[in-house]
Formats: structure tokens, C-alpha cells, sequence
């Protein structure tokens, strides 16, 4: 008798993503849909929409995009799983629920809640609860504060025959976890498969990113219109098969997989999440059959006795101008637009009592302006000012885009236009970092259908926040080149790897793989956490530090203070680090000659 094997389709990536996706995985053969929707500024933007309507606070995308799919979902006894929930589970649930009634659909929805610590916030600040980072303490205001929830209330709504589970802020990955420890029984304390199926969900929870897209080989993936979306079929020992329905574009590959593996991670053998510690350092991709990749080697350990927690606040306002400009000079031409711009404002501003500008950020869209210093393209003819003025007074910047319209009239000839029109003022939110014991929160209870809401046992975990210490970061040969430079050649380092960055706060993390096993011992002399920190002392000024991956053949690198503040808060035209993987890729690194690999 063949293993039972639970099929898992990620449906949705992000708030925004295709609606596509449910449609094509239905076609498909399988038993959950996970769909991922939240972030930290999410969190912050359904706040302030559900203080506006105390029936918003969810993405009202989810409704829509589920709706037209009820009938079927029924049908097939498709489960889905969702964090959808936002800052608002119940009003989600109620607005599915209508939907279901209206096209005479019947399902078992539950709500998870639990995770809003804002009713016990006042009571954290009074024990001095600090920044994780920074050891700051907690903003006057905050918009949001939750904590990040684990698989075990979703397990539990399932059992109690829940269709669909809503969920506010959770652990991404747990998604898939909860419909996995469900599915095979797995105990809370069985860690080798709860690190399994968090990497199942880790693996789903960014959609056609584990498919192909952004895949440093982005011209060997076919068909980006019609890309596939994930699914894992996981078996009850935690391996799985990473493919997508047949028919569509996309790829999978162990390579393009890899990338997602380590995307967003920190320590790759100390992943913290709420259910377990996570080691993906000696993860195995294996092709076994065209478009399916089998993935095992994932390990696990006790989880920490506390939940991180998310907490969002506003820090003033912004605006954003962008103005485009043609012709000779036209990178200086922008940067003297941009400085008479703010010359201006506080001209007006000290004539009209208003203090400064709490910040500015001036970019040249087009003159490679990310680069600083080290730009290539500073001779262009055709740009773009992103001039990014920060207030503590709404009504300051108002003065500030009122002025833009002088830009085509007052400044440099080629200037064209205002892009988007005069900018509004929109808040500026920023992200708190803090941990809770798991004790701490308010009671989990799962609601499901009209049953009154019950509690949910967690396990209280280890005294082991400070894990990723447990496992010391490589040490690097502090050279630049192990080879004689005789039998060498410089090569850009995407010759002989591939690589992913993702971003958590204002630290990013770059991951970069060896193309071929063989490359793996030379490229850890040379890719030194003290050669990243150079290559990008440009956009961050914290340390770095380098971990390995040797399963993937593999090394990730956390920088820290790399973006600018990172989400919202960032001012750069790359605020979350996504082009970082394709920076690093840029470096010259000395390889073998033997290798037969010249410049591209």
C-alpha cells in the first residue's frame, strides 16, 4: 500500500497576489489551499482601515477572490487556511460566511484568535518590554502589536471539523503545518516533522516564488504568464515533492527551490518559529521526475519559551515626488531640481513658523543612484527624481507638493512632468520588535462555525530565546583569493552561483549558492562575511555575519542596519533588499582556470 500523502497548493504569496492561483490549483489533485496574505506593514494598513469601519481589517481581497471557488471547495472537501484575518478574524469570517449563504454553500469556518496583544499593552509597557534590536523602549502610540501564533490552534481547528480556518497573525509557515500535524497525527513535541512541515509551509507561503519566480535564471523559466503555483505533496515522514499543476508555466528545479529555502532566514540551522527550531542547514533537493523536486533533510529542536511580536507605530508623514527629466546632464539637472525643491519648502516653512523637514532622501531613478559612489550609468539622458520628504505635520508637506508644480517652469529644460501628480501625505510606519512568553497573551481559542470559542493548550517551550548563539557562525579564511593568481581568472560571481535576498526589519539577508557541488569548498574562502560587508558598504553600515547551508551548498549572510529602516519606514527605492541577491552576484571573484569558466 502506497503512504498516504497529503497534497498542499499555495494559493496566495502576499496581499496582491493573482487570483489566478485558486482556479489553477483546484485543477490540480489536492486536499488544502494555505493562503498567505500578511506582513509587518500589513498589520498597520488594516488598522488604521478597521478605526475607519469597524467591519474592515482584513484583505478584502480574500473574499473576493474565494468567492467564485465556494461551490467547488465544497465539492471536492477542499480545506483552506488562511491569515486573512488581518487584524480582524471575525468580521472575515462573517463576510465568508454571507458569501456562503448567498450562493447556498455550506461551510465550517473558524476563526484563531489570540494573537492581538494591544488589550494588555499598557500592562507590557509597565514591565519595560525593549526592542529586540535596538533595546529601545515602547513607542507612546502603537498601531498593532500581535504576536506570532503556531500551527497547534490550526491543528486544532481542523479536528474540530473546521472548512476553512481564518487566522490573524501567525507564523507564515504555519499554515501548511497546522493541515500537516493534523493530517498525520503529529504530536507538538515531535520536532524532526514539525521543522518537515514548517518547511513545507516555508516553502509554500511566497506562492510562484517557489515556481520560478525571481529566479536568478529568470531566462530559463517559461511562460511567467500563466506560472505555476506550488504544491507540496508531504508524506507522513516530513519528506515532500515540491511541484505545480501540470500545464502551466514556471519551474521547478532544486535550484530555483533552493533560493526559496533560505529566503527571509537568518541562522539556516536555528530558523526560529513558534512550534519548533528549525534546521534547514542540510536540507537535500533532489529532481526525481519532470517539475517534481523531493525535499527532505530538514531538522528540528524544542521551540523557545516565547512568541515574537510585531507591533507597528506611526512616526510623522511622507511624501514622495517624482519628476522626470531628458537630456544632457540630466542626472545633474535632477539633483539641482531636487535640492531647490527642498531649498524652497524651507524657505516656506521658516516664513510660516514650521519646523524642518524630520527627513529627506533624494534618488536619480536611472543614473544607478542605488550605487552610490560606485554608479556605472551617471552620464544617462533620461531620469527620474524620487525626491522622499518626511514631516512630523501633514499640512508641511502639503505646502511641499504644492510647489511641484513649479518644477516645469522654474528649474532644468527637459524636464517633462510631474509622474502620479502631486504627492499626498501618507503615514510613516514603523516596526517594533519585542518578544512575550507564550504564557503571556491573551487565551488561543479557535471559534468554529457558531460554537463559542475554545481555548487551545500551547506548549510552553524551552528557555532558549537566544538560540541562534547555540550555533556559532562560520569562520572565514580572511583572504581574498585562495588560488595562484597565475592559474586564476576574475569571473562576475553569478558564472558560478546563484542567489536570493529577503529582508526582516531593517536587516536583509542575501543567501548565495554554488551552481555546482565542486565549487562549494573555494567559493567559502573567498565569500568572507568582511568581503559582503565591502561590497555593500554603500547602502549598510552594520555588521555581517556568514552562515552555511552545506546541504544547498549554500552560504547566507545577515546584514544588519542594511535598509534604510527598512518596510515603510525605508525611504529607498529598495526597501526590503530584493535587488541585493543580484548586487552580490555582480562581485569579481577569482576562480581556477581549470574550471573553463571565462567571463560572460
Amino acid at each position: 500500500m502506497s503512504p498516504k500523502t497529503v497534497r498542499v497548493g499555495g494559493a496566495s504569496g502576499a496581499w496582491g497576489d493573482s487570483p489566478m492561483a485558486i482556479g489553477q490549483l483546484l485543477g490540480a489533485d489536492i486536499q488544502y489551499l494555505v493562503m498567505d496574505y500578511l506582513a509587518e506593514v500589513s498589520m498597520s494598513l488594516l488598522a488604521r482601515a478597521r478605526m475607519k469601519a469597524p467591519d474592515a481589517g482584513y484583505p478584502a481581497d480574500f473574499i473576493a477572490y474565494l468567492k467564485p471557488h465556494l461551490p467547488e471547495l465544497q465539492r471536492r472537501s477542499v480545506r483552506v487556511i488562511t491569515n486573512a484575518g488581518g487584524v480582524n478574524p471575525r468580521a472575515c469570517k462573517a463576510a465568508l460566511e454571507r458569501c456562503c449563504a448567498e450562493l447556498g454553500v455550506t461551510l465550517r469556518i473558524a476563526v484563531v484568535e489570540g494573537d492581538d496583544l494591544m488589550p494588555i499593552i499598557e500592562e507590557l509597557r509597565g514591565e519595560h518590554v525593549r526592542e529586540w534590536v535596538s533595546g529601545e523602549e515602547l513607542p507612546t502610540t502603537l498601531l498593532t502589536a500581535n504576536a506570532y501564533l503556531g500551527a497547534v490552534p490550526i491543528a486544532a481547528a481542523l479536528r474540530a471539523g473546521a472548512d476553512v480556518v481564518i487566522t490573524g497573525r501567525c507564523a507564515d509557515s504555519a499554515l501548511a503545518l497546522g493541515a500537516l500535524m493534523h493530517e498525520f497525527d503529529w504530536p507538538p513535541d515531535d520536532y524532526e516533522r514539525l521543522a518537515a512541515g514548517s518547511l513545507v509551509g516555508h516553502m509554500l507561503e511566497c506562492g510562484p516564488q517557489a515556481t520560478g519566480g525571481l529566479f536568478t535564471d529568470w531566462e530559463s523559466v517559461p511562460d511567467w504568464h500563466n506560472i505555476g503555483y506550488p504544491i507540496a505533496a508531504c508524506t507522513s515522514d516530513g519528506r515532500f515533492v515540491l511541484t505545480k499543476p501540470p500545464g502551466t508555466g514556471g519551474l521547478v528545479s532544486p535550484a530555483a527551490a533552493a533560493e526559496q529555502v533560505l529566503y527571509e532566514v537568518g541562522d539556516p540551522g536555528a530558523y526560529i518559529l513558534p512550534d519548533v527550531i528549525a534546521d534547514f542547514s542540510q536540507v537535500q533537493l533532489e529532481t526525481i521526475a519532470a517539475e517534481q523536486v523531493l525535499v527532505s533533510g530538514a531538522r528540528g529542536r524544542a521551540p523557545t519559551t516565547d512568541y515574537k511580536v510585531s507591533a507597528t507605530y506611526q512616526d510623522g508623514f511622507r511624501a514622495v515626488a517624482m519628476v522626470s527629466i531628458i537630456g544632457f546632464d540630466a542626472r545633474r539637472k535632477a539633483e539641482r531640481t531636487g535640492q531647490a525643491l527642498l531649498e524652497r519648502a524651507r524657505m516656506l516653512f521658516e516664513r510660516q513658523g514650521r519646523a524642518d523637514f524630520s527627513a529627506t532622501h533624494m534618488e536619480v531613478l536611472g543614473s544607478e543612484a542605488a550605487y552610490g559612489t560606485e554608479a556605472r550609468a551617471r552620464d544617462t539622458r533620461e531620469v527620474i527624481l524620487r525626491l522622499v520628504v518626511d514631516h512630523r505635520d501633514s499640512r508641511a508637506l502639503e505646502v511641499f507638493a504644492r510647489e511641484l508644480g513649479s518644477v516645469g517652469l522654474s528649474f532644468a529644460p527637459g524636464t517633462t512632468g510631474l509622474i502620479g501628480g502631486r504627492p499626498k501625505a501618507t503615514p510613516v510606519v514603523k516596526l517594533f520588535t519585542f518578544f512575550v512568553k507564550k504564557s503571556r497573551p491573551h487565551p488561543i481559542t479557535i471559534s468554529v462555525g457558531d460554537a463559542p470559542p475554545a481555548r487551545v493548550a500551547i506548549p510552553a517551550g524551552v528557555n532558549a530565546r537566544a538560540a541562534t548563539a547555540d550555533a556559532a557562525p562560520s569562520v572565514v579564511p580572511d583572504r581574498a583569493d585562495p588560488a595562484d593568481p597565475a592559474d586564476s581568472v576574475l569571473v562576475p560571481l553569478i558564472a558560478v552561483a546563484h542567489a536570493r535576498s529577503g529582508d526582516k526589519g531593517n536587516t536583509s539577508n542575501v543567501a548565495i549558492f554554488c551552481r555546482k557541488p565542486e565549487f562549494y569548498a573555494h567559493l567559502a574562502a573567498i565569500l568572507s562575511a568582511g568581503r559582503i560587508a565591502d561590497h555593500f558598504r554603500q547602502v549598510a553600515d552594520g555588521p555581517v555575519v556568514r552562515y552555511e547551508a552545506a546541504g544547498l551548498c549554500a552560504f547566507n549572510f545577515v546584514i544588519e542596519n542594511a535598509l534604510g529602516g527598512g518596510g515603510m519606514a525605508s525611504a529607498r527605492i529598495d526597501p526590503q533588499g530584493k535587488a541585493y541577491g543580484q548586487r552580490a552576484l555582480e562581485m569579481l571573484v577569482p576562480i581556477p582556470r581549470s574550471w573553463g569558466i571565462g567571463m560572460p
